[in-house]
Protein backbone atom coordinates (compact mmCIF):
# COMPACT_ATOMS: atom_id res chain seq x y z
CA UNK A 1 0.00 0.00 0.00
CA UNK A 2 1.42 3.38 -1.05
CA UNK A 3 1.84 5.85 1.82
CA UNK A 4 -0.07 9.09 1.63
CA UNK A 5 2.13 11.84 0.23
CA UNK A 6 2.91 14.50 2.84
CA UNK A 7 2.90 18.13 1.70
CA UNK A 8 3.99 19.54 5.06
CA UNK A 9 2.29 20.95 8.14
CA UNK A 10 1.57 24.44 6.70
CA UNK A 11 -0.34 22.84 3.84
CA UNK A 12 -2.12 20.65 6.39
CA UNK A 13 -3.44 23.73 8.19
CA UNK A 14 -4.45 25.35 4.91
CA UNK A 15 -6.24 22.17 3.87
CA UNK A 16 -7.96 21.91 7.27
CA UNK A 17 -9.16 25.51 7.01
CA UNK A 18 -10.50 24.82 3.54
CA UNK A 19 -12.20 21.64 4.75
CA UNK A 20 -14.08 23.22 7.64
CA UNK A 21 -15.25 26.05 5.41
CA UNK A 22 -16.24 23.62 2.66
CA UNK A 23 -18.24 21.46 5.05
CA UNK A 24 -20.02 24.53 6.38
CA UNK A 25 -20.84 25.58 2.84
CA UNK A 26 -21.97 22.02 2.12
CA UNK A 27 -24.45 22.21 4.99
CA UNK A 28 -25.69 25.49 3.55
CA UNK A 29 -25.71 24.30 -0.07
CA UNK A 30 -28.43 26.23 -1.89
CA UNK A 31 -29.44 27.85 1.41
CA UNK A 32 -30.27 31.27 -0.01
CA UNK A 33 -32.55 29.93 -2.79
CA UNK A 34 -34.17 27.61 -0.24
CA UNK A 35 -34.79 30.51 2.13
CA UNK A 36 -36.19 32.56 -0.73
CA UNK A 37 -38.58 29.75 -1.69
CA UNK A 38 -39.57 28.49 1.77
CA UNK A 39 -39.48 31.66 3.89
CA UNK A 40 -40.14 34.44 1.37
CA UNK A 41 -42.27 32.43 -1.13
CA UNK A 42 -40.18 33.63 -4.08
CA UNK A 43 -40.96 32.50 -7.63
CA UNK A 44 -38.63 31.33 -10.43
CA UNK A 45 -37.65 34.84 -11.56
CA UNK A 46 -36.81 35.98 -8.02
CA UNK A 47 -34.85 32.84 -7.18
CA UNK A 48 -32.86 33.15 -10.41
CA UNK A 49 -32.28 36.84 -9.70
CA UNK A 50 -30.90 35.93 -6.28
CA UNK A 51 -28.46 33.50 -7.90
CA UNK A 52 -27.56 36.00 -10.64
CA UNK A 53 -27.53 39.52 -9.22
CA UNK A 54 -25.56 38.68 -6.08
CA UNK A 55 -22.62 37.04 -7.89
CA UNK A 56 -22.68 39.75 -10.57
CA UNK A 57 -22.41 42.57 -8.03
CA UNK A 58 -19.84 40.57 -6.10
CA UNK A 59 -17.75 40.21 -9.25
CA UNK A 60 -17.83 43.99 -9.75
CA UNK A 61 -16.75 44.57 -6.16
CA UNK A 62 -13.90 42.09 -6.63
CA UNK A 63 -12.36 43.95 -9.61
CA UNK A 64 -10.55 46.62 -7.55
CA UNK A 65 -9.76 44.03 -4.86
CA UNK A 66 -7.48 42.06 -7.21
CA UNK A 67 -4.41 44.37 -6.99
CA UNK A 68 -5.10 44.83 -3.28
CA UNK A 69 -4.80 41.05 -2.86
CA UNK A 70 -1.78 40.78 -5.20
CA UNK A 71 0.36 43.33 -3.37
CA UNK A 72 -0.21 42.09 0.18
CA UNK A 73 0.66 39.06 2.23
CA UNK A 74 -1.91 36.41 1.42
CA UNK A 75 -2.63 34.93 4.86
CA UNK A 76 -4.04 38.19 6.34
CA UNK A 77 -6.15 38.61 3.20
CA UNK A 78 -7.61 35.12 3.57
CA UNK A 79 -8.39 35.72 7.24
CA UNK A 80 -10.05 39.05 6.45
CA UNK A 81 -12.20 37.48 3.74
CA UNK A 82 -13.28 34.68 6.07
CA UNK A 83 -14.33 37.22 8.70
CA UNK A 84 -16.15 39.25 6.04
CA UNK A 85 -18.16 36.20 4.99
CA UNK A 86 -18.96 35.33 8.59
CA UNK A 87 -20.27 38.83 9.30
CA UNK A 88 -22.39 38.92 6.14
CA UNK A 89 -23.93 35.47 6.64
CA UNK A 90 -24.63 36.14 10.33
CA UNK A 91 -27.02 38.97 9.42
CA UNK A 92 -29.49 36.47 7.90
CA UNK A 93 -30.42 34.51 11.05
CA UNK A 94 -30.39 37.75 13.04
CA UNK A 95 -32.88 39.39 10.65
CA UNK A 96 -34.99 36.23 10.48
CA UNK A 97 -35.24 36.04 14.29
CA UNK A 98 -36.41 39.66 14.35
CA UNK A 99 -38.93 39.12 11.56
CA UNK A 100 -37.10 41.58 9.30
CA UNK A 101 -35.58 39.27 6.70
CA UNK A 102 -36.22 40.46 3.15
CA UNK A 103 -35.25 39.63 -0.41
CA UNK A 104 -32.99 42.69 -0.76
CA UNK A 105 -30.94 41.57 2.22
CA UNK A 106 -30.42 38.16 0.62
CA UNK A 107 -29.17 39.92 -2.52
CA UNK A 108 -26.74 42.05 -0.51
CA UNK A 109 -25.37 39.11 1.44
CA UNK A 110 -24.96 37.12 -1.76
CA UNK A 111 -22.93 39.97 -3.31
CA UNK A 112 -20.63 40.42 -0.30
CA UNK A 113 -19.97 36.70 0.04
CA UNK A 114 -19.30 36.38 -3.70
CA UNK A 115 -16.74 39.21 -3.64
CA UNK A 116 -15.04 37.85 -0.53
CA UNK A 117 -14.90 34.37 -2.04
CA UNK A 118 -13.17 35.67 -5.17
CA UNK A 119 -10.58 37.55 -3.10
CA UNK A 120 -10.05 34.56 -0.79
CA UNK A 121 -9.56 32.13 -3.68
CA UNK A 122 -7.10 34.48 -5.39
CA UNK A 123 -5.04 34.81 -2.22
CA UNK A 124 -5.27 31.08 -1.53
CA UNK A 125 -4.07 30.14 -5.02
CA UNK A 126 -1.10 32.48 -4.82
CA UNK A 127 -0.26 31.21 -1.33
CA UNK A 128 -0.54 27.58 -2.43
CA UNK A 129 1.99 28.05 -5.26
CA UNK A 130 4.49 29.47 -2.76
CA UNK A 131 3.69 26.80 -0.17
CA UNK A 132 4.20 23.54 -2.10
CA UNK A 133 6.68 22.32 -4.69
CA UNK A 134 5.67 22.54 -8.37
CA UNK A 135 5.52 18.74 -8.59
CA UNK A 136 2.98 18.71 -5.73
CA UNK A 137 0.52 21.24 -7.16
CA UNK A 138 -1.69 18.61 -8.76
CA UNK A 139 -1.71 16.54 -5.56
CA UNK A 140 -2.69 19.60 -3.52
CA UNK A 141 -5.40 20.69 -5.94
CA UNK A 142 -6.79 17.14 -6.09
CA UNK A 143 -7.05 17.08 -2.30
CA UNK A 144 -8.96 20.36 -2.30
CA UNK A 145 -11.23 18.98 -5.01
CA UNK A 146 -11.83 15.75 -3.10
CA UNK A 147 -12.66 17.70 0.06
CA UNK A 148 -15.06 19.91 -1.84
CA UNK A 149 -17.06 17.00 -3.21
CA UNK A 150 -17.06 15.06 0.06
CA UNK A 151 -18.43 18.15 1.82
CA UNK A 152 -21.25 18.37 -0.69
CA UNK A 153 -21.93 14.64 -0.30
CA UNK A 154 -22.31 14.96 3.47
CA UNK A 155 -23.60 18.52 3.83
CA UNK A 156 -26.85 18.81 1.83
CA UNK A 157 -28.62 15.76 3.34
CA UNK A 158 -27.73 16.94 6.85
CA UNK A 159 -28.62 20.49 5.89
CA UNK A 160 -31.96 19.42 4.46
CA UNK A 161 -32.76 17.45 7.62
CA UNK A 162 -31.72 20.41 9.80
CA UNK A 163 -33.95 22.76 7.81
CA UNK A 164 -36.87 20.36 8.23
CA UNK A 165 -36.32 20.12 12.00
CA UNK A 166 -35.13 23.59 12.99
CA UNK A 167 -36.16 26.00 10.23
CA UNK A 168 -34.79 27.50 7.00
CA UNK A 169 -31.89 29.56 8.45
CA UNK A 170 -30.27 26.74 10.44
CA UNK A 171 -27.70 25.88 7.79
CA UNK A 172 -26.83 29.55 7.30
CA UNK A 173 -25.68 29.67 10.93
CA UNK A 174 -23.46 26.63 10.37
CA UNK A 175 -22.03 28.15 7.20
CA UNK A 176 -21.26 31.44 8.95
CA UNK A 177 -19.53 29.74 11.89
CA UNK A 178 -17.42 27.63 9.52
CA UNK A 179 -15.74 30.79 8.23
CA UNK A 180 -14.62 31.61 11.77
CA UNK A 181 -13.00 28.19 12.12
CA UNK A 182 -11.39 28.59 8.70
CA UNK A 183 -9.84 31.89 9.83
CA UNK A 184 -8.48 30.16 12.95
CA UNK A 185 -6.93 27.40 10.83
CA UNK A 186 -5.17 29.91 8.59
CA UNK A 187 -3.97 31.82 11.65
CA UNK A 188 -2.36 28.59 12.90
CA UNK A 189 0.05 28.54 9.93
CA UNK A 190 3.27 29.78 11.48
CA UNK A 191 5.56 29.86 8.44
CA UNK A 192 6.80 33.34 7.69
CA UNK A 193 5.28 34.66 4.48
CA UNK A 194 7.46 36.72 2.17
CA UNK A 195 6.01 40.16 1.43
CA UNK A 196 5.36 41.05 -2.23
CA UNK A 197 8.05 43.22 -3.81
CA UNK A 198 7.27 46.93 -3.77
CA UNK A 199 9.04 50.18 -4.51
CA UNK A 200 7.38 52.39 -1.92
CA UNK A 201 4.29 54.55 -1.77
CA UNK A 202 2.12 55.60 -4.66
CA UNK A 203 -1.25 54.73 -6.17
CA UNK A 204 -1.91 51.41 -7.84
CA UNK A 205 -1.70 52.00 -11.58
CA UNK A 206 -5.04 51.64 -13.37
CA UNK A 207 -3.68 48.94 -15.66
CA UNK A 208 -3.06 46.65 -12.69
CA UNK A 209 -6.81 46.03 -12.55
CA UNK A 210 -6.68 44.43 -16.01
CA UNK A 211 -3.36 42.57 -15.84
CA UNK A 212 -5.07 39.29 -15.00
CA UNK A 213 -7.26 39.44 -18.09
CA UNK A 214 -4.29 40.49 -20.24
CA UNK A 215 -2.41 37.40 -19.13
CA UNK A 216 -5.37 35.06 -19.74
CA UNK A 217 -6.36 36.49 -23.10
CA UNK A 218 -2.75 36.76 -24.26
CA UNK A 219 -2.15 33.00 -23.88
CA UNK A 220 -4.15 31.02 -26.49
CA UNK A 221 -4.55 27.89 -24.36
CA UNK A 222 -5.52 29.80 -21.21
CA UNK A 223 -7.95 31.89 -23.24
CA UNK A 224 -9.65 28.79 -24.67
CA UNK A 225 -9.88 27.15 -21.24
CA UNK A 226 -11.22 30.39 -19.74
CA UNK A 227 -14.01 30.76 -22.30
CA UNK A 228 -14.92 27.09 -22.04
CA UNK A 229 -15.05 27.28 -18.25
CA UNK A 230 -17.25 30.37 -18.31
CA UNK A 231 -19.75 28.66 -20.60
CA UNK A 232 -19.81 25.29 -18.84
CA UNK A 233 -19.80 26.69 -15.31
CA UNK A 234 -22.40 29.33 -16.16
CA UNK A 235 -24.81 26.87 -17.71
CA UNK A 236 -24.42 24.23 -14.99
CA UNK A 237 -24.89 26.73 -12.16
CA UNK A 238 -27.86 28.32 -13.96
CA UNK A 239 -29.74 25.04 -13.49
CA UNK A 240 -29.52 25.19 -9.67
CA UNK A 241 -32.36 27.70 -9.08
CA UNK A 242 -34.38 26.13 -11.91
CA UNK A 243 -34.09 22.72 -10.25
CA UNK A 244 -34.96 24.22 -6.85
CA UNK A 245 -38.26 25.51 -8.23
CA UNK A 246 -38.94 22.39 -10.30
CA UNK A 247 -38.18 19.88 -7.54
CA UNK A 248 -39.46 21.76 -4.49
CA UNK A 249 -42.48 23.56 -5.89
CA UNK A 250 -43.73 21.84 -9.03
CA UNK A 251 -42.81 18.22 -8.28
CA UNK A 252 -43.26 18.41 -4.50
CA UNK A 253 -39.90 16.99 -3.41
CA UNK A 254 -39.26 17.50 0.34
CA UNK A 255 -36.07 19.41 1.26
CA UNK A 256 -34.20 16.26 2.32
CA UNK A 257 -34.75 14.66 -1.10
CA UNK A 258 -33.62 17.88 -2.78
CA UNK A 259 -30.42 17.70 -0.72
CA UNK A 260 -29.98 13.99 -1.44
CA UNK A 261 -30.30 14.59 -5.20
CA UNK A 262 -27.15 16.70 -5.08
CA UNK A 263 -25.32 14.87 -2.30
CA UNK A 264 -25.35 11.25 -3.46
CA UNK A 265 -23.64 11.97 -6.83
CA UNK A 266 -20.76 13.66 -5.02
CA UNK A 267 -19.26 10.23 -4.45
CA UNK A 268 -18.21 10.64 -8.08
CA UNK A 269 -16.24 13.71 -7.04
CA UNK A 270 -14.10 11.58 -4.74
CA UNK A 271 -13.48 9.14 -7.57
CA UNK A 272 -12.46 11.72 -10.16
CA UNK A 273 -10.25 13.81 -7.90
CA UNK A 274 -8.40 10.78 -6.53
CA UNK A 275 -7.73 9.52 -10.05
CA UNK A 276 -6.48 12.87 -11.38
CA UNK A 277 -2.76 12.39 -10.70
CA UNK A 278 -2.64 8.84 -12.05
CA UNK A 279 -4.68 9.67 -15.14
CA UNK A 280 -2.49 12.68 -15.96
CA UNK A 281 0.65 10.57 -15.46
CA UNK A 282 -0.67 7.97 -17.90
CA UNK A 283 -2.41 10.03 -20.58
CA UNK A 284 -0.99 13.54 -20.19
CA UNK A 285 -2.45 16.85 -19.13
CA UNK A 286 -3.75 17.78 -22.57
CA UNK A 287 -5.69 14.55 -23.12
CA UNK A 288 -7.34 14.79 -19.71
CA UNK A 289 -8.40 18.39 -20.28
CA UNK A 290 -9.88 17.59 -23.68
CA UNK A 291 -11.58 14.30 -22.78
CA UNK A 292 -12.93 15.15 -19.33
CA UNK A 293 -13.77 18.67 -20.52
CA UNK A 294 -15.96 17.16 -23.23
CA UNK A 295 -17.56 14.43 -21.14
CA UNK A 296 -18.67 16.81 -18.37
CA UNK A 297 -20.80 18.70 -20.91
CA UNK A 298 -22.96 16.01 -22.46
CA UNK A 299 -25.16 14.97 -19.52
CA UNK A 300 -27.01 18.14 -18.49
CA UNK A 301 -29.78 17.59 -21.05
CA UNK A 302 -30.88 14.59 -18.98
CA UNK A 303 -32.46 16.88 -16.36
CA UNK A 304 -35.30 17.53 -18.81
CA UNK A 305 -36.62 14.04 -18.06
CA UNK A 306 -37.04 14.51 -14.29
CA UNK A 307 -40.41 13.28 -13.03
CA UNK A 308 -42.02 13.04 -9.56
CA UNK A 309 -41.13 10.25 -7.19
CA UNK A 310 -38.25 7.82 -6.93
CA UNK A 311 -37.68 7.61 -10.69
CA UNK A 312 -37.28 11.37 -10.96
CA UNK A 313 -34.91 11.42 -8.02
CA UNK A 314 -32.88 8.67 -9.70
CA UNK A 315 -32.64 10.67 -12.94
CA UNK A 316 -31.26 13.71 -11.11
CA UNK A 317 -28.72 11.57 -9.23
CA UNK A 318 -27.57 9.77 -12.40
CA UNK A 319 -27.13 13.00 -14.38
CA UNK A 320 -25.29 14.75 -11.55
CA UNK A 321 -23.06 11.70 -10.98
CA UNK A 322 -21.92 11.63 -14.61
CA UNK A 323 -21.24 15.39 -14.59
CA UNK A 324 -19.39 15.35 -11.27
CA UNK A 325 -17.06 12.44 -12.07
CA UNK A 326 -15.75 14.33 -15.08
CA UNK A 327 -15.76 17.73 -13.38
CA UNK A 328 -13.75 16.43 -10.43
CA UNK A 329 -11.17 14.93 -12.79
CA UNK A 330 -11.01 18.05 -14.95
CA UNK A 331 -10.96 20.76 -12.24
CA UNK A 332 -7.69 19.96 -10.39
CA UNK A 333 -5.90 19.48 -13.71
CA UNK A 334 -7.19 22.87 -14.89
CA UNK A 335 -6.26 24.53 -11.59
CA UNK A 336 -2.74 23.10 -11.79
CA UNK A 337 -2.28 24.11 -15.42
CA UNK A 338 -3.42 27.64 -14.60
CA UNK A 339 -0.91 27.99 -11.74
CA UNK A 340 1.91 26.48 -13.80
CA UNK A 341 1.31 28.93 -16.63
CA UNK A 342 0.99 32.09 -14.54
CA UNK A 343 4.01 34.03 -13.19
CA UNK A 344 3.99 34.28 -9.42
CA UNK A 345 3.59 38.07 -9.42
CA UNK A 346 0.39 37.77 -11.48
CA UNK A 347 -1.33 34.85 -9.75
CA UNK A 348 -3.77 36.77 -7.55
CA UNK A 349 -4.87 39.07 -10.38
CA UNK A 350 -5.16 36.17 -12.82
CA UNK A 351 -7.22 34.06 -10.42
CA UNK A 352 -9.38 37.09 -9.61
CA UNK A 353 -9.96 37.75 -13.29
CA UNK A 354 -10.80 34.09 -13.81
CA UNK A 355 -13.29 34.05 -10.92
CA UNK A 356 -14.84 37.37 -11.91
CA UNK A 357 -15.43 36.09 -15.43
CA UNK A 358 -16.88 32.88 -14.01
CA UNK A 359 -19.21 34.76 -11.68
CA UNK A 360 -20.28 37.10 -14.47
CA UNK A 361 -21.11 34.18 -16.74
CA UNK A 362 -23.09 32.50 -13.95
CA UNK A 363 -24.99 35.72 -13.40
CA UNK A 364 -25.81 36.15 -17.10
CA UNK A 365 -26.84 32.55 -17.73
CA UNK A 366 -28.80 32.38 -14.48
CA UNK A 367 -30.66 35.61 -15.21
CA UNK A 368 -31.50 34.48 -18.75
CA UNK A 369 -32.55 31.07 -17.44
CA UNK A 370 -34.81 32.69 -14.87
CA UNK A 371 -36.46 34.91 -17.48
CA UNK A 372 -36.96 31.96 -19.80
CA UNK A 373 -38.37 29.85 -16.95
CA UNK A 374 -40.79 32.61 -16.00
CA UNK A 375 -42.16 32.62 -19.56
CA UNK A 376 -42.00 28.93 -20.50
CA UNK A 377 -41.40 27.03 -17.24
CA UNK A 378 -38.25 25.61 -15.60
CA UNK A 379 -38.27 22.41 -17.66
CA UNK A 380 -37.97 24.28 -20.95
CA UNK A 381 -35.17 26.45 -19.52
CA UNK A 382 -33.33 23.28 -18.45
CA UNK A 383 -33.67 21.91 -21.99
CA UNK A 384 -32.16 25.06 -23.50
CA UNK A 385 -29.23 24.96 -21.05
CA UNK A 386 -28.66 21.29 -21.85
CA UNK A 387 -28.56 21.96 -25.59
CA UNK A 388 -26.29 24.99 -25.33
CA UNK A 389 -23.69 23.22 -23.19
CA UNK A 390 -23.29 20.56 -25.90
CA UNK A 391 -21.45 23.18 -27.98
CA UNK A 392 -18.94 24.04 -25.23
CA UNK A 393 -16.27 21.43 -26.21
CA UNK A 394 -15.67 23.49 -29.36
CA UNK A 395 -14.00 26.07 -27.11
CA UNK A 396 -11.41 23.67 -25.67
CA UNK A 397 -7.83 24.21 -26.90
CA UNK A 398 -6.96 22.21 -30.00
CA UNK A 399 -3.24 23.00 -30.31
CA UNK A 400 -0.48 21.51 -28.15
CA UNK A 401 -0.41 22.99 -24.66
CA UNK A 402 2.43 25.36 -23.84
CA UNK A 403 5.19 24.51 -21.35
CA UNK A 404 4.90 25.92 -17.80
CA UNK A 405 6.33 29.40 -17.26
CA UNK A 406 9.46 29.63 -15.07
CA UNK A 407 9.15 31.47 -11.76
CA UNK A 408 11.38 34.45 -12.39
CA UNK A 409 11.60 37.33 -9.97
CA UNK A 410 9.12 40.02 -11.05
CA UNK A 411 9.99 43.61 -11.79
CA UNK A 412 9.38 45.93 -8.82
CA UNK A 413 5.71 46.88 -8.47
CA UNK A 414 4.34 50.10 -7.09
CA UNK A 415 1.25 48.98 -5.16
CA UNK A 416 0.52 52.19 -3.34
CA UNK A 417 0.14 52.79 0.38
CA UNK A 418 -1.16 50.07 2.65
CA UNK A 419 -4.93 50.21 2.53
CA UNK A 420 -7.41 49.17 5.21
CA UNK A 421 -9.08 45.78 5.13
CA UNK A 422 -12.53 46.04 3.48
CA UNK A 423 -15.43 46.44 5.86
CA UNK A 424 -16.79 43.25 7.36
CA UNK A 425 -20.32 44.59 7.30
CA UNK A 426 -22.56 43.74 4.32
CA UNK A 427 -22.99 46.35 1.59
CA UNK A 428 -20.96 36.30 -1.14
CA UNK A 429 -19.32 29.40 -2.89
Amino acid sequence: MVARRSLGRPFGWLWAAYAVSAYGTGLGFGALPLIAVLALHAGPAEVSALSAVGPAVGALIAVPLAPWVEFRRKRPVMIAMDLTRFAAMATIPAAYALGRLGFVQLLMVSAVVAAAKIAFNAASGAYLKALVRPDDLLVANARFESTNWSSIAVGPPLGGAAIGLFGPVTTVVADAVSYLFSALGITAIRDREEAPRTTGAGPVRAGALLDGWRHILGAPELRALYLNQMMVGGLIMATEPLLAVLLLRQLGFPPWQYGLAFAAPCVGGLIGSRLARRVVARYGQQSVLRTAGTLRSIWLIGLVFVRPGVVGLGVVIAVELAIIINMSLYSPVLATYRLEHTPRHLIARTLSAWSIGQQASIAVFTALGGLLAAVTGPRTALAVAGLLILTSPLLLPRSRLAAPVPDRAPAPIDPGPEQPVPSRTPAQP
